[in-house]
């Protein structure tokens, strides 16, 4: 990894972060949230990745607008870094599935 590419990765990691602490309080079953990225093919290879304790819990939140809010809170976190995603890039899974990740 490039250097610059270590400083946009360590800024992605900390504006994650931050969505993730306000997620973790505002949505059941939500456990954390990574990211998987392409330096060469950045940002359009940027992948966030939310995890759900169970598919219980990914159903109460996809059964709200809750996607939408938790989409628009992490594309607004990225782009004040100045990095621009699109909802594509934002996958909802639960920790069974996150397994398939890794």
């Amino acid at each position: 990894m490039r250097k610059t590419d270590k400083k946009i990765d360590n800024a992605i990691i900390e504006a994650l972060t931050e969505v993730c602490e306000s997620a973790l309080k505002q949505y059941s079953g939500f456990l954390w949230l990574s990211h998987l990225v392409n330096y060469t093919h950045f940002p359009r290879s940027l992948q966030v990745i939310c995890v759900f304790d169970s598919e219980e819990y990914l159903s109460q939140f996809n059964a709200h607008p809750n996607q939408r809010e938790l989409r628009t809170l992490i594309k607004q976190r990225l782009s004040e870094i100045g990095v621009a995603i699109n909802d594509k890039q934002v996958t909802f899974v639960t920790k069974d599935q996150w397994r398939k990740y890794h």
